[in-house]
């Protein structure tokens, strides 16, 4: 497979492709079995592929590939045709039945990367085989299936993550820090978007199409870039109260799939919170924002700017640049964590599961012109 094939047709998912060589160059192979003179040595994490549908499989198949600790023993998909073209490009068979990786000991984790309205049946059929798992975002098509997959997981006690990559970038590491330091104050308003061009360019036409149809994804593009915003806003400032959103179709590539929206939320703490998400912005300068009585930051083209009355230095004339070195990226960190890494800073089952309900609610709210709480 040629590297054009391992690459996301996208655009505004650079910042995610990019982490993928950072762990290269920091050294984060963390779990390489080295072998003794003349000997083979075996992989330390045996994996498997369950469902390559999602746009970002490319990225994280490259991942594993670059991992000299990594075996991916096979490829499953309903798709044989998809099967087939990942099995090859990861030098492994497929199966023709996900039990085929349920009952393998072997085994100790799976990737899966399969339309959402299909993740339910396979992450419980994985926790109940004891399968450590990464599941692409969002956990699950509604609250009640995220809940009861968040339920199982913890349960069955296994390594869990998602691809909620940007936890990994310096400056929200840095925003989230200084917010625990009380740097801003008392914080009144914050601001998350993100958004691309996708629909106006189409990216999702072939192979992604399923993307685009919320009966298959269980959101448009509000949903689907929003949950990354989103995230960074929970996991800063904490539980949502009410929200509410405008989400609507703006050029209708898609049919009836939503192509932007705006919600308002009310987070618990009582700071008021804005999320902006889309595929159909030509650009999207200012990414992040936070106000507070003592301090203020915002991102602009991938520049942060903060200004604090509490931080020496911190006048916000100029980029701020003294900045936490990236997280590995979250494949990375599920690897590692499966190797017996501890420490790693992985997106818990409840996690993974309150951003669905959040969303959920957005979308009810966006439908009925009322605010509502998360399920």
């Amino acid at each position: 497979m040629t590297s054009d094939q391992l690459t996301p047709k996208t655009i505004a998912r650079r910042d995610f492709i990019k982490q993928v060589g950072y762990a290269a160059a920091g050294g984060a192979v963390l779990s390489q079995v080295i072998p003794a003179l003349g000997q083979t040595a075996s992989p330390a994490v045996v994996l498997a592929l369950a469902g390559g549908a999602h746009i970002h499989t490319p990225s994280y198949l490259q991942i594993l590939k670059n991992r000299a600790d990594v075996k991916v023993k096979c490829v499953w998909d309903h798709d044989a045709a998809r099967a087939a073209k990942w099995a090859g490009a990861l030098g492994c068979p497929t199966v023709e039945d996900p039990k085929a990786i349920w009952s393998d000991p072997e085994i100790k984790g799976v990737v899966i990367c399969s339309e959402t309205d299909r993740h339910k049946d396979l992450v419980l059929a994985a926790a109940a085989a004891g399968k450590n798992m990464f599941v692409e975002k969002p956990l699950g098509f509604t609250s009640e299936d995220s809940k009861a997959m968040a339920a199982a997981i913890e349960k069955a006690k296994v390594v869990f993550t998602t691809g909620y990559f940007m936890r990994t970038d310096p400056m929200l590491l840095f925003l989230k820090e200084q917010v625990g330091k009380g740097s801003f104050g008392k914080i009144s308003r914050v601001r998350g978007s993100n958004c691309h061009n996708g629909s106006l360019g189409h990216w999702f036409d072939t192979d992604y199409r399923w993307m685009a149809d919320p009966k298959i994804a269980g959101v448009g593009a509000f949903g689907d870039l929003g949950t990354h915003a989103l995230d960074i806003l929970m996991w800063t400032f904490g539980e949502v109260d009410f929200i509410t959103a405008d989400i609507k179709v703006v050029v209708g590539n898609y049919a009836d799939c939503d192509e932007s929206g705006e919600a308002l939320i009310n987070f618990k703490s009582g700071i008021i919170g804005t999320l902006a998400a889309g595929w159909v912005d030509i650009t999207n300068p200012v990414t992040f924002l936070i106000s507070g009585t003592e301090g203020f930051a915002y991102i602009d083209q991938g520049r942060l700017f903060f200004a604090s009355r509490n931080v020496e230095g911190a006048d916000g004339r100029q980029p701020w640049t003294d900045l936490p070195p990236p997280g590995p990226p979250p494949m990375e960190q599920f690897v590692n964590a499966v190797a017996g890494k501890t420490g790693m800073p992985l997106v818990t089952p409840r996690e993974a599961a309150a951003r669905v309900s959040v969303m959920e609610a957005a979308y009810k709210g966006a439908h009925t012109r009322a605010w509502l709480s998360p399920a």
